[in-house]
């Protein structure tokens, strides 16, 4: 039969003691057939002894300073339970409304532009210095939100500037706001003499992004004096023609006086706009 044999340490000098526990069961300790040094908490296992499947109940925590050293590479179809982060979702306002936040979102990104200032009215005067300039553009304000304790928010989109009839001055564009945190102007209308409406401005954003203002009328042909073009915001284009309007805060053609005397409508603007997008 095999022996157990006890063997002491010529160099030490201290007594190893093999205490018994507070059982009243027998128990019985099975040495593996193997030389080695048996572990204990200071021990480390190599990695290539390390195989099979570790049961959840096993692993209670992992403490950060025992990882070192190298992963290896996990296939993405074996992680679960990742909570997804960055940019989820969006929401587009082309008029008024409100902005409710999905499920999970904590952050959101608000672009909100005012409306377009409308095209100058024509004057019955023939010449060329009674065109029209074209509306401004709405301008535009950018803002980050932390919407942990945010349910909701009113958006309110502002109209686009109204061209008016002859001799009639037209209207600037209206403002957008996104409740208190951040609005954006409305661009200035056009006027006849050629005067431009100026791109608007914004306030509250973490920038602001201004709108182009209108321009003076530049090409002639053998009947018409064309007006000025309007300006554009940041999502939308400005009319050029006269039959166009504003798009997404852009503004109004400016109107055209032709040769023969009498004078005409320019174009509208285009209402505001406001994109927020939303993050986990």
């Amino acid at each position: 039969m095999s022996k157990v044999k006890i063997q002491g340490n010529a160099s030490g000098t201290g007594v190893l003691t093999v205490t018994a526990p507070n059982t009243s069961t027998d128990r019985t300790i099975t040495l593996p057939d193997t030389t080695g040094t048996l572990l204990d908490e200071n021990s480390s296992v190599p990695a290539a002894n390390l195989t099979g499947t570790v049961a959840d109940a096993r692993i209670s925590a992992l403490t950060a300073s025992k990882l070192t050293g190298a992963l290896p590479a996990i296939s993405g179809a074996s992680l679960t339970g990742i909570p997804v982060t960055g940019l989820t979702s969006q929401q587009v306002f082309t008029s008024s409304g409100t902005w409710t936040k999905p499920t999970g979102i904590t952050k959101i990104k608000v672009y909100i532009c005012g409306g377009g200032g409308g095209g100058g009215s024509g004057n019955s005067n023939s010449w060329t210095q009674w065109t029209a300039g074209g509306g401004g553009g709405g301008g535009t304000a950018v803002k980050i939100i932390d919407v942990t304790s945010i349910s909701s928010v009113t958006v309110t989109i502002g109209a686009g500037g109204v061209s008016n009839n002859v001799n009639v001055s037209s209207t600037a564009g209206g403002t957008s706001s996104f409740g208190s945190h951040c609005s954006g102007y409305g661009g200035g209308a056009g006027a006849y003499q050629n005067n431009v409406g100026q791109g608007g401005g914004a306030t509250g954003g973490d920038y602001i992004i201004y709108g182009d203002s209108g321009t003076k009328n530049s090409v002639y042909s053998s009947v018409w004096f064309y007006g000025g073009k309007g300006g554009a915001s940041f999502f939308g284009r400005g009319a050029s023609g006269t039959t166009q309007l504003g798009v997404q805060g852009g503004g109004g053609q400016g109107a055209r006086a032709p040769d023969t005397g009498g004078g005409s409508d320019g174009t509208d603007g285009g209402a505001g706009f406001c994109l927020v997008e939303e993050y986990k």
